[in-house]
């Protein structure tokens, strides 16, 4: 039996599930089944991008599912190569053909590349294919504040969402706050950073102790009550279950606050700082 996700609204009227199931780095046949397993347990918001190198095979695993187009969402990402006006659509059509798709449901630029400064091309572009209806909703990943403001301010066009890292090591919470301003959703990837040593937290073992939970439900739920959508990835079956059910319990205000608390400078576990990565 699959377990029924709540929606969440983005700022332009669309919606979102409030948890979406990532497929890095999954690809080929563990990819198809990894997805088709998401599938049966009740995700309906599969993350996948270009870099990744596995559009064809989530898109297969969606042709398999047997699922109507509107029963899923889809989300995919501009790499930063294709920054340009017309390389950016390119990009996205090339997408749509390898997932078998006529349209995204959320299409995002996977990173700033500041020093190239073609974002905002990229930008402008996103807005032309949502006006022709090749996605229906625009955002970004892993922009700064000052990235989102560049971008809005040269469109008048706020991303629906930013995909950022977050988890309780790295809470963004100047970012989440920046985001308030726009209405933009926080996305977070790796959400659960590096769940065992996330596990051996007090502030994680007690709640997941009171509760009866695993100690990655514990986080995924404190993703939930703060306001970020996760999208967490894993190929085993039992591990998706476990990720997606996080609807039937509630964390305290208190242990959100100790699971905040967390947080620390150095806390962004994979170093790729948005000022300074560039991805290709």
């Amino acid at each position: 039996m699959s377990i029924d996700v709540p929606l969440r609204t983005l700022n332009d009227g669309t919606t979102l599930p409030a948890i979406g199931f990532g497929t890095y780095p999954l690809k080929g046949d563990a990819c198809v089944d990894g997805v088709l397993s998401a599938l049966e347990v009740g995700y309906r918001l599969v993350d996948t991008a270009v870099n990744y190198e596995n559009e064809e095979a989530v898109g297969e695993a969606l042709r398999r599912s047997g699922l109507p187009r509107d029963a899923y969402q889809v989300t995919s990402k501009i790499p930063g190569r294709d920054h340009g006006y017309d390389d950016a659509i390119a990009s996205v059509e090339g997408s749509l053909a390898r997932l078998g798709l006529d349209h995204l449901d959320l299409q995002v630029i996977h990173w700033p590349n500041p020093s190239q400064g073609r974002f905002v091309d990229a930008w402008r572009a996103l807005v032309e294919l949502r006006e022709r209806g090749l996605v229906r909703s625009i955002g970004v990943s892993n922009f700064t504040e000052a990235h989102l403001e560049e971008a809005i301010d040269a469109t008048g066009v706020a991303p629906s969402v930013n995909q950022v890292e977050m988890h309780p090591y790295f809470p963004q919470s100047a970012l989440r706050q920046a985001h308030r301003r726009w209405d933009v959703l926080t996305e977070a990837w790796s959400p659960l950073a590096r769940v065992g040593d996330l596990a051996e937290e007090p502030a994680v073992t007690g709640p997941a102790a009171r509760l009866g939970v695993d100690p990655a439900a514990v986080v995924l739920r404190w993703h939930v009550q703060v306001g970020s959508l996760p999208i967490p990835k894993s190929a085993s079956p039992e591990r998706q279950r476990s990720n997606l059910d996080v609807f039937g319990f509630e964390l305290t205000d208190a242990e959100v606050e100790a699971l905040t608390a967390l947080g620390r400078p150095d806390g962004r576990i994979f170093g790729a700082d948005p000022e300074t990565h560039e991805e290709m």
